[in-house]
């Protein structure tokens, strides 16, 4: 849930969700459209489909009990990297290198001496990384949620408060001087008349209705655009088509 979308949107959906699937049992007998609904406007509904997809995978193959494997945890649908290191370590306490923006930030300005890290990790990014993580599975993953704390709410992107950092006289870009990034700029995706933003409103038509949905009857300037997100929202799984028009699953 937390993928590309702020923890604020997401905690009050989160516990909701919790509360009507405590298990991955009982998300993986739940209804797609169900489930699609209570995902709501998080954002990016194929997770959705990936978090019950794999809550299946996790009833079928593990008995119903999250594994603690990191290749089990891959071969889950949806799991990648990122994801299976923040189970292992914040789940059963394991260590793991969990590299998120916030912890790559902190490295990038606390060894390196940069603003921001690069727009894409690499593998030298991450051996360095894995340095700074303790052996001892207790330690390991007490540093990672520490540094990623760190990252977001003393060490952030626009206004880092580096008087309260704790490491402060460890840090090399304070110690330059804050150099401002010399990388490309950062720009903003675009969300205006995007195929994400009129998916986003075709999802929105499904979730509020009761029965089909004629495209009709979805408000979008682009016709054409209209009936390729359609058909892209059934490919994905997303939607399904009916006599009089699209449904959810």
């Amino acid at each position: 849930m937390l993928q590309q979308t702020p923890a604020s949107r997401v905690e009050p959906r989160w516990r909701d969700w919790l509360t009507r699937w405590p298990t991955p049992a009982a998300l993986a007998a739940a209804p797609v459209d169900e489930v699609l609904r209570a995902w709501d406007r998080l954002g990016y509904p194929r997770r959705a489909l990936r978090l019950r997809d794999a809550a299946t995978a996790i009833v079928d193959r593990h008995d119903g009990k999250v594994p603690d494997d990191e290749a089990e945890l891959l071969a889950l649908p949806g799991i990648g990297r990122y994801t299976a290191a923040a189970v292992r370590a914040f789940a059963f306490g394991r260590r793991s290198l969990v590299l998120d923006v916030n912890v790559r930030r902190v490295l990038a300005r606390l060894a390196t001496g940069v603003e921001h890290p690069a727009a894409h990790e690499t593998a030298a990014e991450r051996a360095a990384a894995w340095e700074w993580v303790p052996d001892d599975d207790a330690e390991a993953a007490l540093w990672s949620a520490s540094a990623m704390e760190l990252g977001a709410v003393v060490c952030t992107a626009r206004a880092p408060r580096c008087e309260a950092c704790p490491v402060a006289r460890h840090c090399a870009w304070l110690a330059a001087g804050r150099p401002e990034w010399d990388g490309a700029p950062r720009v903003a995706q675009a969300w205006e008349g995007t195929d994400r933003q009129c998916r986003g409103r075709i999802m929105a038509a499904l979730r509020a209705a009761h029965g089909p949905v004629p495209l009709a009857d979805v408000a979008w300037p682009d016709p054409d655009q209209l009936v390729r997100c359609a058909d892209s929202l059934v490919a994905d799984r997303l939607a399904a088509r009916a006599t009089a028009g699209l449904t959810l699953p």
